[in-house]
């Protein structure tokens, strides 16, 4: 299983020479929580991991170590759950998998699967980072950052 276990969130920080309090301030989170994210004992939110792109412009897949390149797309104030959805199931459907698998491929329920399809709940980072790096897909382009 792959897992979100590697950042750049302390590079960033360290390179913007930000403190893990003012980057806290910066997103409205306490220095607990961003403590948590950078030591990777939590994995960050796609909003917040939403967040952290906009005020830094570099993509979610770079912040991610999914790619080397430092890039900026749109910022977006909101990550739209249905059109995420849409695009998970476009790579289910390309990859010739059905709700079954990728809950197995994910280890969650095909419930699970079905309510980020639908848009009704927007997906976990990990399992978004799993499918990301399992079916070579962007996270910028998975969260329509592109």
């Amino acid at each position: 299983m792959i897992s979100v276990n590697n950042t750049r969130l302390l590079d960033i920080r360290e390179e913007n020479e930000l403190s893990q309090r003012k980057i806290a301030e910066l997103l409205n989170i306490s220095k607990f929580t961003y403590v948590r994210w950078e030591t990777m004992e939590m994995v960050i939110s796609l909003k917040h991991l939403n967040s952290f792109y906009n005020k830094f412009n570099t993509s979610m897949d770079f912040i991610l170590k999914i790619d080397n390149k430092k890039r900026k797309y749109n910022n977006i104030n909101e990550i739209n759950k249905s059109l995420v959805g849409k695009r998970i199931k476009k790579i289910r459907l390309d990859n010739k998998l059905t709700q079954n698998n990728l809950a197995n491929i994910l280890n969650t329920t095909h419930s699970t699967i079905s309510g980020y399809e639908t848009g009704e709940t927007l997906i976990l980072t990990s399992f978004a980072y799993q499918i990301c790096k399992k079916y070579n897909m962007s996270m910028d382009w998975l969260c329509g950052k592109i």
